[in-house]
């Protein structure tokens, strides 16, 4: 099979300072986190908890991605190949977040109340979940959830990038061989995984609907993610030709539709909990409508749902260069602060209490992740050139 003729820049520049800039910014982050960490002295919950907010947000980016590549393999989409190697690339190197996870297992016993084994003796409800919230089985599991989205997220980019060399259809079998089972076991293990490093902070609560919000919230940021990428590899005069408005403004319509797939999540969550009135499972909202952090929850109610809902009603919108891009902005700050209000509740029961580690371990995780994206991605084609459908993506006008 012969590769389709582009007639654009596909290809990143190899001398590009963006990955430095971000690796710089990086290493900021981890510098003044650090010094933050020390700086605390004998108390160091509060790192923890801001470096858990920043982890949760940088997995939920990288786990967007990697549920987007498997979904346009199994379902054939054609629409969004040359859209496709940026979802490609971020999930490639979901690998990094075993190594992100290391001081979130150091710092559990900050973090989680159930590590405390005094505390569990004493609690009959902890100790009935004890044979699963135990220090030993919560890492084994952990580094098993790694290793799978690791593998897949690894395993797809590089046959991808090998029929790009090779230009052998057929790897497109192998891709939904891959993608297939990998979306059973995605969910399965994302879910656990949101049940590990959120839900677990309060040990005696917990909902069923837990892992789909979590997967709710990574998807519906994910779109604002590629959406930015697109405009900034634009802005740099590259893949103009390639991805099309038509690309965003399908981007933008799928965000629309997972706007509202997250606000019936978050609301189905919140309705079960509410007309139940078990008295154990309202105490989780309870403390995030308390003080002043019902103001943030009044600001995630109208900021990630109604706003969005709203501007993006029109089709014009969806197509709109300017308001795609100050909208996922605006979407991707509202979603670290609903990580933020689900967290830091736990330590900060009654009030808010904003600390510069939570921007300095967003900075480190961020700067680091997206680091590795850009270097990753300047070393092969922006877009996946012999993707059979590539031809019926690139007359998507």
């Amino acid at each position: 099979m012969k590769e389709v003729s582009i007639n654009d820049n596909i290809t990143y520049p190899a001398d590009s300072k963006t990955p430095t800039a971000f690796f710089l910014l990086a290493a900021v982050g981890i510098i003044a986190s650090a010094t933050g960490y020390f700086m605390l002295g004998e108390d160091k919950a509060q790192f923890f908890f801001s470096y858990l907010t920043s982890f949760t947000f940088v997995a939920s980016i990288a786990l967007g991605a990697l549920f987007f590549v498997m979904l346009q393999h199994v379902t054939r989409s054609k629409w969004s190949v040359a859209l496709r190697r940026i979802p490609e690339v971020l999930s490639a190197n979901t690998w990094v977040l075993l190594l992100l996870f290391i001081p979130v297992f150091y710092g559990m016993h900050d973090l989680f109340h159930w590590t405390h084994e005094e505390a569990v003796a004493t609690d009959p409800i902890l100790l009935a979940k004890e044979p699963y919230l135990n220090i030993p089985f919560y890492l084994i599991r952990n580094v098993i959830f790694f290793a799978i989205w690791g593998f897949l997220g690894w395993k797809l980019f590089q046959v991808s990038k090998r029929m790009d060399e090779n230009q052998n259809w057929g790897e497109q079998t192998l891709l939904r061989k891959i993608s297939a089972p990998g979306i059973p076991i995605f969910a399965f293990t994302v879910a656990f995984a949101s049940f590990d490093w959120l839900m677990s902070l309060d040990p005696h609560w917990f909902s069923t609907m837990w892992g789909v919000y979590y997967f709710a919230m990574s998807f519906q940021v994910f779109f604002p993610i590629v959406i930015l990428i697109v405009m900034y590899l634009w802005k740099k005069g590259l893949v103009t030709e390639s991805i099309t408005m038509k690309h965003l403004g399908d981007a933008g319509k799928l965000l629309f539709g997972f706007t509202v797939f997250y606000a019936y999540i978050a609301f189905s969550q919140y309705l079960l909990i509410y007309y139940a009135n078990i008295p154990e499972e309202t105490l989780w909202f309870y403390h995030r409508f308390e003080g002043d952090w019902v103001y943030i929850a009044w600001l995630l109610l109208l900021g990630r749902f109604v706003l969005p809902f709203i501007v993006l009603l029109s089709k014009s919108a969806k197509s709109n260069i300017k308001v795609l891009k100050w909208l996922s902005v605006w979407l991707i700050a509202v979603h670290f602060i609903e990580l933020y209000w689900i967290v830091m509740p736990t330590l900060h029961t009654h009030h808010t209490s904003f600390h510069w580690l939570d921007i300095a371990t967003l900075l480190g995780l961020g700067g680091l992740f997206m680091g590795l994206f850009f270097n990753t991605l300047k070393k092969q084609s922006l877009i996946p050139t012999s993707d059979p459908h590539l031809n019926e993506s690139l007359d998507n006008h």
